[in-house]
């Protein structure tokens, strides 16, 4: 995966097929510890230890469809090589928060990438689910909530390619404003 936000998606889409009705994501960057943080959070069908042991293996998988679960390996690499790591925390009908911790500066990290259109490209596939969307750096937050968008556009589909488009751009000015000048990839 080329950038952070792909990460982000793959878990998304994991969460929104265990049943979950809730999806939050977070990214936290903290310039005086170095620290970036992503994680998601849902309230799925969550999972027991060995199972959580058994998801950083590629070849493990409960889906149907294919023979390798390569999103939870794949953001234990992008997180190791970048001088972090990730971690899960899962209970059986509680849910599941899978976290990932980056050196911001580390050479190895990748960009953050395109934030607003995941968060659209998730809201619009699964425009049931309400999903939470959390920025913040050493000074300041932003949070973003579909319930609080639902009751601005009344009957409106939140999928609507309006207010998808709406979304997507109003996401992408909070990262900017949020992670300029702290991930040398915004510029703000």
């Amino acid at each position: 995966m080329t950038d952070l936000s792909l990460h982000l998606m793959d878990i998304m889409q994991n969460s929104a097929v265990v049943g979950s009705t809730y999806i939050e994501v977070g990214i936290k960057a903290e310039k005086k510890k170095n620290l970036l943080t992503l994680y998601v959070k849902d309230d799925g069908w969550g999972m027991d230890e060995e199972t959580v042991r058994k998801v950083s293996d590629p070849f493990y998988t409960t889906r149907t469809t294919r023979k390798a679960g390569l999103g939870i390996p794949l953001l234990r690499m992008s997180a190791e090589m970048a001088g972090g790591g990730i971690s899960i925390e899962s209970e059986p009908g509680r849910g599941t928060t899978v976290t990932a911790v980056y050196e911001i500066d580390n050479i190895d990290r990748k960009p953050l990438g395109d934030v607003g259109e995941t968060m659209a490209i998730s809201i619009m596939g699964n425009p049931e689910l309400e999903y939470h969307l959390l920025l913040s750096n050493d000074d300041e937050e932003y949070v973003f909530r579909t319930e609080d968008v639902r009751k601005q556009i009344g009957d409106l589909p939140i999928n609507d390619t309006v207010i998808i488009g709406y979304l997507k751009e109003m996401i992408s000015e909070q990262v900017n404003r949020i992670f300029g000048g702290i991930l040398n990839e915004i510029i703000s």
